[in-house]
């Protein structure tokens, strides 16, 4: 059965964030709460709820939106008849719980599944009492905040869960959620929360004991480790201080006796003064960070930990600070000053605990280490930076300083928890014994296909790998997956090298960024050095090179994720087809560091809206459209968001789950394979000199309301001069165009203001507004 309509009951954070995801996969969901009793509308607690995730950014588009039916758990309940999932997401308490399931089990339709996303409360404590038919078609499904970004779900069921509701659950929350679905045992804090509320207790307490500040907490346990810079005391703001200790009451109360939990759950009376006076965090009137306004401008705060109130963020003088901020984990929690030890008793702890709760939360260290990364947005799993650290030295440090070793570290002391043995990764197991990490066969791994092989080409820019079935994958690897000229070869060369010898070719990556851009110091460096001649040639070969890639004779697929800006996103112009990750931001943002597009961004807009109207006249509306899009210098906030602007085009593709992404880029080109025809080189009738006077006309009129500062004016006069072919009404064809592109880019790269955005982008990452 197919789950085509989805109800949540609870409108929280957590619950409204869910409605928003399933909503994001194209799926109608209901979203009901108690009846509000400060207002006459009854449904204003799901209303309100609907209106902050839009506000959020829960919802990929805000016509998602739409697709959520409001309402309140007395008048309304009967809609769940009709649901074929029910996520129930109420306030952590058994018995109020136990009620909703009884009501739920008598309107739910047969083969309804029943999920709650319950982070403390074991599932065989929530079916207690409940009917067969009901448990048979329970589990708990516990998503992390936010729904729509953190990409982990973590399910447990039970034995009596029938094997068809398992699949049906993995399925939808995985394919059309985006999620990498986690089996947990049913234990308290299942995996993630597990282990993450005791690293966060644990950096609390210590943070007090050693006295460790809230700034420097946050950068010894940040980079060295693969931590978000919100460290620990950032994430406490951002998920509540007033959630913190029920969380860890509520564990207390489950966990054994000799857990090691408990000498960190007790909460510090400065948390409960904090709650008492308002200080949640983020949703509070501050937390442990909180901004200010001065004459001056913002100043962010920091709490004092030793004392009462706020104070300026201070410069510490700790020699760990420095290696912490290098990144040098072993160097760091070697330190012998208050922050080195801050840090291993932290995260020496924390790694050691995870370590001795294997097998009991989960089967596998990979599980585990998927959890922390997927749910706590960690570079590494704990395991994995056990091995970062070597698990010998690891095991030699846990008894140094007089902790107990599990036996799991012990088996890893010389070998590690990961090996590579016949060109597949194996981690091991508790027993001591090695084994093959078995993946999900509808997913495709590059870094499982380079374990498995050797590059066909490589260069430090990218590399050609054999994905199988006669397509290639062209990985970008400079930094920040930027372009510059070694990467523009090396597509070049793969081109030339599929065409020859393989089907189609599929670009992408397994970075954060699909790619950021041109190389902007490259840029700065030409500038400076009055070599213009050296920067008109790199863009013209650019030019080329797209170009090749647009008219090769076998199909070009685009699989990004992440950031794909400016020369980024040109290049997905640039493929037949693309195959998008949902949280995919493109943007032609070439403005805000003072130059147009040049690799055919303005050229391939330009061919889309005027196809879109049906002819190959590019009038003053047309124009306009292409001009607000790359004027704006703003990336979309989704793939979705981006068919608007016509970034991706109908038959472009949209995958949910990340991990899903190279397979389905692989199965779009081989589809394209049989019946390919090449593109081929397309005209336009550019009425121009209404274009050039309908686009002058839009930058005098933001210039006299303020909305566009000085150099803005010079940027957008440049952008009009291409969109209008330089002011005349003309039959031009893409090279006419790319040609446009390039002199008013040359021309822009003598202007001051063009080196002063460089300049101030690569020292602040903002844009300056001259």
């Amino acid at each position: 059965m197919q789950i085509k309509q989805v109800a949540v009951l609870g409108a929280g954070v957590m619950g409204s964030g869910i409605a928003a995801q399933v909503a994001n996969a194209g799926i109608q969901v209901i979203l009901l709460d108690i009846v509000s009793k400060d207002t006459d509308d009854r449904d204003a607690l799901a209303n309100n709820a609907l209106k902050k995730q839009l506000k959020a950014g829960g919802f990929m588009q805000s016509e998602n939106a739409r697709l959520v039916v409001t309402g309140n758990l007395e008048d309304d309940i009967i809609l769940i008849a009709e649901a074929d999932l029910i996520i129930e997401v109420v306030i952590e308490q058994l018995d109020i719980k136990q009620s909703l399931y009884r009501r739920i089990d008598a309107l739910r339709k047969p083969g309804s599944i029943v999920t709650s996303n319950t982070s403390t409360i074991p599932l065989a404590n929530l079916v207690e009492g409940q009917s067969d038919n009901f448990i048979g078609d329970f589990a708990i499904t516990h998503f992390f905040n936010p729904p729509r970004h953190m990409r982990l779900l973590e399910l447990v069921v039970s034995d009596q869960t029938r094997p068809e509701v398992v699949s049906r659950i993995n399925r939808f929350f995985d394919e059309y959620l985006g999620k990498r679905v986690v089996v947990c045992k049913d234990t308290p804090g299942f995996i993630a929360n597990r282990i993450g509320i005791f690293w966060l207790q644990t950096a609390l307490h210590e943070a007090i004991n050693l006295g460790i500040s809230v700034e420097e907490a946050d950068k010894l346990i940040g980079k060295a480790f693969g931590i978000p810079a919100t460290g620990v005391f950032g994430l406490f703001d951002l998920v509540g201080i007033d959630i913190m200790p029920k969380i860890a009451d509520s564990m207390a109360a489950t966990l054994n006796d000799d857990d090691a939990f408990h000498t960190v759950a007790k909460t510090p009376a400065l948390i409960e003064m904090m709650i008492e006076t308002g200080y949640t965090g983020r949703k509070g009137k501050g937390g442990f960070y909180r901004v200010t306004r001065t004459e001056q401008g913002k100043l962010t705060e920091v709490r004092d930990l030793t004392g009462d109130g706020y104070r300026a963020i201070a410069k510490s003088d700790l020699e760990s600070i420095r290696q912490a901020v290098n990144g040098d984990a072993r160097l760091l929690i070697s330190n012998s000053d208050r922050g080195g030890q801050y840090a291993w008793r932290v995260m020496g702890r924390t790694l050691a605990y995870a370590a001795s709760l294997v097998p009991e939360i989960s089967d596998d260290v990979a599980s585990v280490d998927t959890a922390m990364k997927l749910g706590y947005a960690w570079q590494y799993g704990p395991f994995e930076l056990i091995d970062q650290l070597d698990a010998g030295w690891f095991a030699w440090k846990l008894a140094k300083e007089g902790e107990s070793i599990p036996d799991l570290i012990r088996y890893a002391a010389h070998t590690g928890f990961y090996q590579i043995i016949d060109r597949r990764r194996n981690m091991l197991g508790h027993s001591g014994d090695y084994v093959t990490i078995q993946q999900n066969p509808d997913f495709l791994s590059l870094t499982d296909v380079k374990l498995a092989g050797t590059a066909i080409e490589s260069s430090n820019a990218a590399s050609l790998w054999d994905l199988g079935d006669g397509v290639a994958c062209l990985e970008f690897r400079t930094k920040g997956n930027a372009v510059d000229s070694d990467l523009l070869r090396m597509i070049g060369s793969a081109l030339t090298r599929v065409e020859s010898e393989f089907k189609a070719m599929v670009i992408y990556n397994e970075g954060r960024q699909f790619c950021s851009g041109a190389n902007l110091a490259y840029a700065l460096d030409c500038i400076d050095s009055n070599n213009f001649k050296e920067m008109h040639n790199f863009v013209s070969f650019g030019q080329k090179i797209y170009t090749a890639m647009k008219m090769a004779p076998f199909p070009v697929v685009g699989a990004p994720s992440g950031m794909a800006l400016g020369g980024g996103c040109e290049v997905l112009l640039a493929c037949d087809v693309v195959q998008a990750h949902a949280e995919t931001y493109m943007g032609l943002v070439e403005p805000t560091v003072g130059f147009v597009p040049a690799w055919g961004g303005c050229k391939e807009l330009l061919l889309r809206w005027t196809a879109s109207s049906g002819g190959e006249q590019v009038t003053p509306e047309i124009a306009g459209r292409v001009f607000d899009i790359i004027a704006a210098a703003r990336p979309t906030g989704s793939a979705v968001q981006a068919r608007s602007s016509l970034l991706l085009q109908d038959h472009d593709g949209i995958t949910m789950n990340r991990e899903r992404l190279l397979a389905d880029a692989k199965a779009r080109a081989l589809k394209m394979v049989e019946d390919y025809t090449p593109s081929s080189v397309r005209e336009l009738d550019i009425q121009g000199v209404a274009v050039r006077e309908s686009l002058l006309s839009k930058i005098a009129d933001s210039a006299a309301a303020g909305t566009i500062t000085e150099y803005d004016q010079v940027v957008l006069k440049a952008l009009a001069q291409i969109l209008s072919a330089n002011g005349e009404n003309r039959r031009v064809n893409e090279q006419d165009l790319l040609e446009l592109e390039l002199g008013n880019f040359i021309h822009l790269t003598h202007e001051a203001g063009t080196r002063a955005r460089i300049e101030h982008m690569m020292k602040t990452r903002k844009p300056l507004r001259n």
